[in-house]
């Protein structure tokens, strides 16, 4: 019988073979070319735009509580979802997720569509834009102007899995505004929302709010506020004011992030079912619960004080500014307070603004439109209690 031979080891590679296998170059100088200009075309919109007014809410002096709002609704595409389009914009640009000619794809209310439709046409792709059908007219108009298009889907809860299907189907690029908006902005600077505010208080009598006001869509705003405080060393506290319906001050309170609601919230662009994955409930100091009617009735006291109308959800945000007014002047403090006036009031003509609406919806607005107009005389806020535990 033949001796087996010995097992041999295999014979090496060929050198070249195992270049091949451990040396992958995937380097596109014309994709890099097309990057380098879409951000700089995002860089150049910030140089123009990034900066917006501090309002002085006109309130008695001898209050020695004094209250204002940034005025986002002065950006070009008209709200504070601006800075939120552009930061997710040079995110997903610096990370390669977006690509020449392929779509980025949008679940939203609206309010961030119209921005981000903006930044796609800036740089020269397509967007579309998911959203709930009950999404005003005007802000689907708004979109299509920025040369975005508008997928409408029957219940709010699908507008997630629908964007991820279709980005996977057209080979784009799903934005995602509800998981990476609190990652997406640089919250210790770079002239975001919270260091500009800082910068414009520098020459008032109360130049570090004792509060700073935000209301959550995505939650993005309150992590960059929260966590530029903190960073800042301030001792400004930070309230979020949460509308019915929505699951973010129920999931804060209860320490619960799986908290959902069975109804979508009637404040467009703030309140969601679900608690979405950008909200930061450990930044937080203070949440209010809001009812819808309060903050509507907000926004119509608040066109009588400037002049001007801003949609509900920064009435959301004023009914809470107000109420911790009403507590400073109670314990006898003195300081300021910041809110944020988030869009302007022409996109909501047909909801906010509108008598008939409010009555379909069995909403009625004039019990607390009577106690905002004593709050503005006296100085104290009666009314339901907000639920606020912790």
């Amino acid at each position: 019988m033949e001796t087996p031979k010995p097992t041999q080891p295999p014979a090496p590679a060929h050198p070249a073979a195992v270049a091949e296998v451990l040396d992958i170059d995937r380097s596109d100088l014309p994709y890099r070319r097309w990057l380098s200009e879409a951000v700089a075309k995002v860089h150049a919109d910030a140089n123009r735009s990034a900066d917006t007014h501090l309002l002085s809410v006109p309130l008695p002096a001898d209050w020695g509580v004094d209250l204002y709002l940034k005025d986002e609704s002065t950006h070009p595409t008209g709200s504070l979802k601006h800075r939120l389009a552009r930061s997710l914009f040079l995110y997903a640009l610096c990370n390669g997720w977006i690509r020449p000619d392929r779509p980025v794809i949008e679940a939203s209310s609206g309010s961030t569509a119209v921005s981000e439709a903006y930044f796609a046409r800036l740089i020269g792709v397509p967007f579309v834009a998911v959203m709930a059908r009950g999404t005003v007219r005007a802000k689907v108009e708004l979109i299509e102007f920025q040369g975005g298009s508008c997928h409408l889907v029957d219940d709010a809860c699908e507008v997630y899995e629908t964007a991820a299907r279709l980005a996977r189907e057209t080979g784009g690029h799903y934005m995602d505004q509800f998981t990476y908006a609190e990652r997406a902005t640089d919250w210790r600077g770079n002239n975001n929302i919270a260091e500009s505010i800082f910068r414009q208080m520098a020459e008032e009598r109360h130049p570090v709010p004792a509060w700073i006001v935000a209301t959550a869509g995505t939650g993005g705003t309150s992590a960059t506020l929260a966590r530029y405080v903190r960073y800042a060393q301030a001792t400004t506290g930070i309230c979020v004011a949460d509308p019915e319906n929505s699951a973010f001050f129920p999931g804060w309170r209860d320490g619960d992030p799986s908290a959902t609601t069975d109804t979508a919230s009637r404040i467009e662009g703030i309140g969601r079912q679900r608690v979405e994955p950008s909200f930061v409930p450990g930044a937080i100091d203070r949440m209010m619960r809001v009812p819808d009617a309060a903050s509507i009735a907000a926004v119509r006291v608040l066109e009588r004080l400037l002049g001007r109308r801003a949609g509900a959800s920064t009435g959301t945000g004023l009914w809470a500014a107000f109420r911790i007014i009403s507590e400073m002047r109670d314990r006898g403090e003195r300081g300021s307070v910041v809110g944020l006036l988030c869009d302007p009031g022409e996109r909501y003509v047909e909801k906010y603004y509108s008598d008939a609406w409010l009555a379909s919806q069995g909403i009625a607005i004039g019990p607390y439109v009577r106690l905002l107009e004593t709050f503005l005389r006296t100085g104290v806020l009666e009314g339901p209690e907000p639920d606020r535990s912790s």
